[in-house]
Parts: structure tokens; C-alpha cells; sequence
């Protein structure tokens, strides 16, 4: 059994705060400003330029990716770690893309984050071949797959409302139709159990500074699937993803598998401190942390339902079927927002009105869950969100 006091441990926790946005930036861990500046003083600071191969700064993108890859069921050698999420789901699509040459359908849906239909739009219109991106509703996605589908793009779990696509019966249908897939892990990595080579996904990507914990900005990660890796055309052909970066060659030669689908230098410091979060999870059985968030987001709609009526649940009530995470509409959620995180209950809002909330066993418990609940019926009931400041929308909400 996970024991989920170690792990609170382990995290740097303000005192006074509820922590509910995990799903959106991960808590401090201890460990990461120990390592980081270490990687500062004693690396860069004493190494210099020599860090690249004396502390294996080189060498982080593949070590890290197979520390990420156990939490996400690939096998070594199938993730690296580098760049942004939306540059990874442009080389995964990209890839995909070019694997079937005689397709032009990418399907996506409605509750996919926009920076991933952002980044199709625009590689349909760089490409310039006549690919089309069609959207549906989550729930029509299956229906939607046909023998014209070149690529089945999704997030697995909705960023809104925490819906959970079966990942294993969408790609086995787009498989059945001549389709590849390409999988987003944003609120799946570190949240519920992951099974890539079980699932046969060909494709998928991630961030990291969510439920891993790996601080703001950090990097992202690809995983190609080993019956892809040394086919797959990176689009975006680095100097990182080439064969011999120091060999200096005027034209691109790809990297031999995960390899090539790295392309900028690595963040060292970013790598650093989720190598150190990373450790958080030695111990930690992904089943225990899918059991216990299930039990807490349970929890946390039963005492909303019962204690705030004006809120309407936003997320599956079945919580085989979220994520780790649980939603409330109301037509004022981002004051209401605003008055909870003003109050220490820190949670965020996601336009038009959803009031989103996230749970992280590894820091959070069902006494959290409780307090966190009541400052929100306080919020409600004394109309405690109705002030000018908290209609006042920031730039990040």
C-alpha cells in the first residue's frame, strides 16, 4: 500500500491553503530546490561547459523519459523529454500524418484542449495537402471513425469536466478502420493508471508540471511506439534528434528511435528539478492513487450536492469514468473562484462557468476535502463572491 503520508511529506505546502489545483500546476517538491540547485552551484557553477558530459546533462531527455514512461505503461526507450507540449503533439500528428500518406481526416473532439486543435489547424494549413480537422462531441467520437481517418487525436481526460475516454476501445476502432492515434496524457500522467503498449497507442504526449509535479514550464514528453520508432518522420528534424549532432552534417539524418524525435537543446535545469519530483513516485502504486482519488472526488460531489444546491455537477458521476479531477458550473464560477482562493481554497476556473477542482492523493486527504467543501458553502451561502475585485478577470484563470 502507498503510504500517502510519506509522499505529503515530500511536498512544500503553504500553511492555510487547500491545495485543489494539481491537475493544473503541481506543488513544490522538497527534493526539486535541493536538486536544482545543486545542478546550479555544483554542475553548472564548478562543471561549466564540461556538464554536458561529465554530469550526463546530454543524456537527461532518454534517462528521464524512462522514469516518466513506467508511470505511463511504455516500455525503456520509448519517451523523451524536451520542448512544450503543443511542439510534442505537433511531431506526434505530423508523424502520424506522414505514416498514412493516402489519408487527410484528423479526428478530434469538442473537449479537447485547444492547443492541440490549434496545432492541427496549423499543420493542415502548413502542409497545404487538403487535410481536414473534423470535431465532434466526446460521446460521438466512436461513431465518427471511418475508413477516410488518417489520425484519431485526443486528450484522455477532458480539461473541463475530467471525462475519461477509454483509451484502449477508441484506438482498437480507429486500428480496425486503418487509423493511427495519437494520445494527450496532460491529465493522465500521474493521475489515473496509463497503459500505452497494452492499449496500443502509436502515439502520445504530455506535460509534466501538472500531477508530476515538475514546476511551471516544464518540459514535455513524446512516446512513439516501438513498431513505429524507426519509421516515424520527424517534422521537426533538430539538431538534438539527429544521428550525430556532432558530427556537424549540412543535411538531417534522424536519430535512431525516441532519439529522433528529440530537437532542441535540453532544459537542464527544468530536467533537474522533475528528475527530483520524479522521486515522489518511487513507491507509489498507481492503483492505490486511482482508488483514493476516486474515493476524495466521491466524496467532494456528495458534500457539494448536499451542502451548495446552486452548483451543477459538470463531471461524470461515475468515477471509473473521470479523472482525477471534478467540476461544478455556476453562472458566476470565476468570482466564486476568486472568493475560494482568497479564503485558501485554491482551485481554478475554466471559462464559461466551470468551477474545477483537482485531487491529488499524494498531498491531499478526505480532511482537506471536508474544510475545503465548507469555505465553499460559506462562499455560496453569504454570497461571499458577489465583491467588484473578484469579478475582475486576471490573465491566467
Amino acid at each position: 500500500m502507498t503510504d500517502f503520508n510519506r509522499t505529503r511529506a515530500q511536498f512544500r505546502l503553504p500553511d492555510g491553503v487547500i491545495y485543489l489545483d494539481g491537475n493544473s500546476l503541481g506543488p513544490l517538491p522538497v527534493a526539486a530546490e535541493q536538486r536544482v540547485a545543486r545542478t546550479l552551484t555544483e554542475e553548472w557553477g564548478t562543471q561549466l561547459i564540461r556538464g554536458w558530459n561529465s554530469a550526463g546533462w546530454m543524456t537527461q531527455p532518454r534517462a528521464i523519459g524512462d522514469r516518466v514512461a513506467r508511470l505511463i505503461g511504455a516500455p525503456p526507450g520509448s519517451v523523451v523529454m524536451g520542448d512544450t507540449l503543443s511542439i510534442k503533439v505537433y511531431q506526434a500528428l505530423a508523424a502520424a500524418l506522414a505514416l498514412r500518406p493516402g489519408r487527410k481526416v484528423i479526428l478530434s473532439d469538442s473537449g479537447n484542449f485547444p492547443t492541440d486543435l490549434y496545432m492541427a489547424e496549423g499543420l493542415i494549413a502548413t502542409l497545404g495537402q487538403g487535410h481536414v480537422l473534423r470535431v465532434v462531441e466526446p460521446e460521438a467520437v466512436e461513431a465518427a471513425i471511418g475508413d477516410d481517418l488518417a489520425v484519431l487525436m485526443l486528450t484522455e481526460v477532458d480539461y473541463r469536466t475530467g471525462r475519461l475516454h477509454d483509451m484502449a476501445a477508441l484506438t482498437a476502432r480507429a486500428h480496425a478502420a486503418g487509423a493511427l492515434t495519437v494520445w494527450d496524457l496532460a491529465h493522465s500522467a500521474g493521475a489515473l493508471p496509463v497503459d500505452l503498449l497494452g492499449a496500443g497507442a502509436d502515439f502520445a504526449v504530455g506535460c509534466t508540471y501538472k500531477y508530476l509535479n515538475g514546476g511551471p514550464g516544464a518540459p514535455a514528453f513524446i512516446y512513439v511506439a516501438p513498431d513505429h520508432a524507426d519509421t516515424a518522420r520527424p517534422a521537426l528534424s533538430g539538431w538534438m534528434g539527429h544521428e550525430a549532432p556532432f558530427a556537424f552534417d549540412r543535411s538531417y539524418r534522424p536519430g535512431e528511435g525516441i532519439e529522433r524525435m528529440r530537437v532542441g537543446t535540453p532544459p537542464v535545469i527544468a530536467l533537474a528539478a522533475l528528475d527530483a519530483a520524479l522521486d515522489v513516485w518511487d513507491g507509489v502504486d498507481m492503483a492505490d492513487i486511482r482508488r483514493t482519488s476516486i474515493a476524495l472526488c466521491d466524496l467532494f460531489i456528495g458534500l457539494v450536492e448536499a451542502t451548495c444546491p446552486e452548483l451543477e455537477l459538470a463531471s461524470p458521476r461515475d468515477g471509473t469514468r473521470r479523472g482525477s479531477q471534478v467540476s461544478f458550473r455556476h453562472p458566476q464560477g470565476y468570482a466564486v473562484m476568486q472568493a475560494l482562493i482568497d479564503r485558501g481554497v485554491i482551485g481554478d476556473f475554466r471559462a464559461p462557468d466551470v468551477l474545477r477542482f483537482g485531487f491529488t492523493p499524494l498531498y491531499i486527504g478526505a480532511d482537506e476535502v471536508r474544510a475545503a467543501v465548507a469555505v465553499l458553502q460559506q462562499v455560496l451561502d453569504a454570497r461571499l463572491w458577489d465583491r467588484p475585485d473578484y469579478h475582475r478577470k486576471a490573465i491566467v484563470t
